[in-house]
């Protein structure tokens, strides 16, 4: 019993979400998100133009509002808008453009609309992005598919199933329908395989050596030698005079 509650609720949420999609298909709408809160269903609306989903003086908000509550017996619903600040990173808000581009003007300028949507969307600061035009309606003996590819992207792994943005949609023209498959890799996204290298700057060290202080080494004084000079000394004596020389020689006279 309560697998099929879950069942029947996840049944009902894809409902409304499709309903809503289906009820602003010409204003701008990309997707749908449903959250319960304590006071009732949260609808998020999230798109481009927000003034044409909510009309003047709110007039098309309280009409999804009322038939919320009689069709899907909904107590309180809520509805958000979600404005898309990067518009070219969103692949639904691109593929509308580019489905609306299509049914307007026609398929003959196709090639012209690949080049000029993916250089916007690379502009927009995409990793990488890829286009896929094909159909009946391309201009052509046989139905054929041109593809636009940009940057870089994953097609396989993990990576491309939950990280790549992925939209797809077609254009109903009178010779026939054109499909359009649109992926981007957002550039917000850090990759498993995505190796950042390092520059190691190059560090110089210098080896200091410190050199042994001189230790003075006292030098014993030398002795002062005094030269010998011949000092003359006069002996008085009685009636000589003698003259004393250091020599040891006596001079008389």
């Amino acid at each position: 019993m309560i697998e099929r509650k879950f069942i029947a609720r996840k049944v009902k949420v894809q409902e409304v979400e499709n309903f809503v999609i289906q009820q602003l298909a010409n204003s701008g709408n990309n997707r749908v998100e449903i959250k319960r809160t304590p006071l009732g269903e949260k609808i998020i609306i999230y798109t481009s133009r927000p003034g044409l989903i909510v009309g003047r003086k709110g007039e098309n908000v309280k009409k999804l509002t009322q038939i919320l509550k009689t069709k899907y017996q909904m107590e309180n619903p809520q509805i958000e808008i979600g404005e898309i600040k990067i518009p070219y990173l969103d692949p639904n808000t691109v593929l509308d453009d580019m489905v609306s581009s299509l049914e307007k003007f026609g398929p003959k300028r196709f090639k012209f609309l690949g080049y000029e949507t993916l250089k916007r969307i690379i502009g927009a600061g995409a990793i990488g992005a890829e286009i896929v035009i094909g159909g009946v309606g391309i201009p052509g003996a046989r139905a054929k598919s041109w593809r636009f590819f940009s940057g870089y992207l994953k097609k396989s792994g993990d990576v491309s199933d939950s990280q790549v943005l992925k939209a797809q949609g077609r254009a109903n023209l009178k010779r026939g329908c054109i499909g359009i498959k649109l992926s981007i890799l957002p550039p917000d996204l850090k990759l498993p395989d995505k190796i950042k290298m390092i520059d190691l700057k190059e560090i110089h060290v210098e080896e200091i050596i410190e050199e042994p202080k001189e230790t003075k080494v006292k030098q014993p004084r030398k002795k002062e030698t005094k030269k010998r000079t011949n000092v003359k000394k006069e002996k008085p004596v009685e009636g000589k005079t003698e003259e004393i020389i250091e020599d040891g020689t006596d001079k008389k006279e």
